[in-house]
């Protein structure tokens, strides 16, 4: 099937500001374009885009005064598939991951695995390691957390997420990476695209959503612990240890948002 994918972005900043931005389709779903995801900017400006250490595609602006409207539209293939479900993916042991996976146990700015070690130990010692495990952390996080868009916080971490049970997709991604990590299972944060499609509509404005992956017999599987059931049209734009690493636009000096619009609807076959 296809997608038609896309955002307009808006920041008023009071001087010259540079900015980071990661808002491109990331490399795996690059062959997937009918269409150039590249970025337009109002005013015009000049950007340099490059690759970061986590493999994400990430651009580089530095803002005028006033305010600066970054925009974006595209098509794209998909499976139109489900995410899979691994029911019989095994947990490998610490000793046999891969060096580039072990980061993906280790605590983040956003994901405070010392302050969870102990539940996690108390609510999933006793789960079956691999997928079922996976599984019990996302029923638990999707239960313990009421999803609320008037209770965003960037400023919450995994540990307040799992205190204050509210948030968004964000603090439900948190949670579930970190109590996966305090079970000795690799996690990491996703972000990117994904629409009502094959789902009644939520009725919320559409918005930018966070999963996470987690790595199970020697490769890495979807999980949503806010949605908790496989989803079809998953568009990855970028991937991280957490928030921090996947921002939208990291901004390097003062700033306000002055618009906020994303689309991302199936295509009606001819």
């Amino acid at each position: 099937m296809k997608i038609e994918a896309g955002f307009t972005l808006g920041y008023d900043c009071p001087q010259p500001t540079p900015m980071l931005l990661t808002l491109r389709v990331h490399p795996s779903r690059q062959p997937d374009l009918l269409s150039s995801d590249s970025l337009s900017f109002d005013p015009p400006l000049p950007s340099a885009d490059y690759t970061d250490s986590f493999g994400n595609i990430c651009t580089r602006i530095v803002a005028p005064a006033g305010v600066t409207k970054i925009s974006c539209g595209f098509e794209i293939l998909d499976s139109g598939e489900p995410d899979l479900t691994p029911e019989g993916a095994v947990q490998n042991e610490i000793m046999d991951l891969p060096d580039d996976v072990l980061l993906f146990l280790l605590g983040s700015r956003y994901c405070d695995t010392e302050r969870l070690a102990d539940l996690a130990g108390k609510l999933f010692n006793d789960t079956p390691p691999g997928w079922a495990r996976v599984q019990a952390i996302c029923d638990y996080v999707h239960q313990h957390i009421e999803f609320n868009y008037m209770r965003a916080d960037s400023w919450r971490t995994a540990y307040g997420g799992y205190s204050e049970r509210t948030g968004v997709c964000r603090d439900f991604a948190h949670l579930a990476i970190t109590l996966c990590r305090c079970m000795n299972i690799p996690a990491r944060y996703c972000t990117g695209y994904l629409g009502d499609i094959g789902v009644p509509p939520d009725g919320q404005p559409m918005d930018f959503s966070a999963w996470f992956e987690v790595y199970l017999g020697n490769r890495w599987y979807t999980a949503d612990a806010r949605h908790n059931k496989p989803r079809t049209g998953r568009i990855l734009m970028a991937r991280g240890r957490d928030a921090t690493d996947v921002a939208l636009a990291t901004i390097f000096g003062p700033s306000l948002i002055a618009g906020f619009d994303v689309v991302t609807e199936e295509v009606p076959e001819a």
